[in-house]
């Protein structure tokens, strides 16, 4: 993506060390530029109206006002896009979370050691650029979650065994990354516990992983929760990949097992949606699968669902109108991997309406064709 003009960021973080590695590490690119700093939300207020950035870079733990009540202040009165920085502990992975439903786009993880910066800054380069380019969505109205910091309530019961009876082979397939952790939350939320098994790749760093998982199992009929290596595909379980490992598909005979691997990041991420495509494309999932692909930057994801596509698969991205960053989706769409484009709010009912127990996927009509 390349920008008319220098992207202009706002960095705001009580720490003197972490502002100067934050600039210094997003002063490299020639894309951006860093009009400023500040060292709480107060200074922050009076350099918004100073310096009018394009992206605010927001710590979540400060003195005087913490993140969280300046980012719902800000989306309230002057939404703009904020890339969020928390300490990678339980706490700061609540607090990320918490901070993409107030309307962040996005969140990095920052690291304890002052030192240990370095090895982030392309990563915030490539947050701070798809949040520049972002739609952003104030999330403050939204129905309210688990209260983030406390302890949460006991998930609902999951139901057991399933409602409808699906195939061993049948399997519905998502990936996502900018925006995504909204935007499955709103997706399987809606969903009821007795569909095939969900295998989900979300761009997310190791550390918030499992609290994402666990925040969606508290919301969900279904039961949610982080991979792990040997985890066996059932109906009514979604499984997300863990941040910093790949997830794939294998068969076993008669379900589908998880294997939860390392290896080279692709597309520059670890976990990589078209990873796990792939490998349910090539254990035979193609025919018996619904697989889509949500809201986010970059290709990840758009060759694999090709690949499940060729092979019997139902397919489809998310649109361009309800995406916070129509990369990914649109990726697939233009490759012709995706058979149609889906507003966020029609994703459930379609997931839905597209599992039932029957031995192949029909074709589905085409409303559109990708150019």
């Amino acid at each position: 993506m390349t920008f008319l003009r220098k992207i202009r960021v706002l960095i705001v973080d009580d720490s003197a060390v972490v502002r100067k590695l934050a600039s210094d590490a997003l002063s490299a690119d020639p894309e951006i530029e860093v009009v400023g700093t500040a060292i709480d939300p107060y200074m922050a207020r009076d350099k918004l109206r100073e310096l009018s950035p394009d992206v605010l870079t927001l710590d979540l733990e400060m003195p005087r006002m913490d993140g969280l009540t300046f980012l719902r202040l800000l989306m309230e009165r002057k939404p703009m896009p904020v890339v969020v920085m928390s300490s990678l502990t339980q706490r700061g992975s609540d607090y990320a979370l918490e901070a993409l439903r107030l309307g962040a786009v996005d969140f990095i993880g920052k690291p304890s050691g002052s030192f240990s910066f370095g090895d982030l800054g392309p990563q915030l380069i490539a947050k701070v650029k798809a949040a520049a380019g972002a739609r952003v969505r104030p999330g403050a109205a939204r129905a309210p979650t688990v209260p983030p910091f406390k302890p949460a309530a006991p998930p609902p019961t999951h139901q057991s065994p399933p409602a409808r009876h699906h195939l061993p082979r049948s399997i519905i397939l998502l990936g996502s990354s900018t925006g995504g952790t909204e935007a499955l939350r709103d997706v399987l939320t809606q969903l009821p516990a007795d569909l095939p098994g969900i295998a989900i790749v979300q761009h997310i760093p190791a550390t918030f992983s499992k609290s994402f998982a666990d925040r969606l199992n508290t919301l969900c009929a279904m039961e949610v929760r982080e991979a792990v290596d040997g985890d066996r595909m059932k109906p009514g379980l979604a499984l997300i990949a863990p941040g910093g490992f790949h997830m794939m598909l294998a068969w076993a005979g008669d379900h589908y097992n998880v294997r939860v691997v390392g290896g080279p990041p692709i597309w520059h991420q670890r976990p990589a949606v078209d990873l796990l495509f792939k490998s349910a494309a090539d254990c035979g999932a193609g025919p018996h699968a619904v697989a889509g692909i949500l809201t986010g930057m970059g290709k990840d994801g758009a060759e694999g669902l090709l690949r499940l596509r060729e092979k019997g698969a139902v397919t489809f991205a998310q649109d361009e109108a309800s995406c916070v960053v129509y990369g990914m989706p649109k990726a697939a769409w233009e490759c012709g991997a995706a058979q149609q484009q889906i507003s966020l709010e029609r994703i459930a009912p379609f997931l839905n309406s597209r599992t039932a127990s029957t031995p192949h996927h029909r074709e589905v009509s085409i409303a559109t064709t990708p150019p």
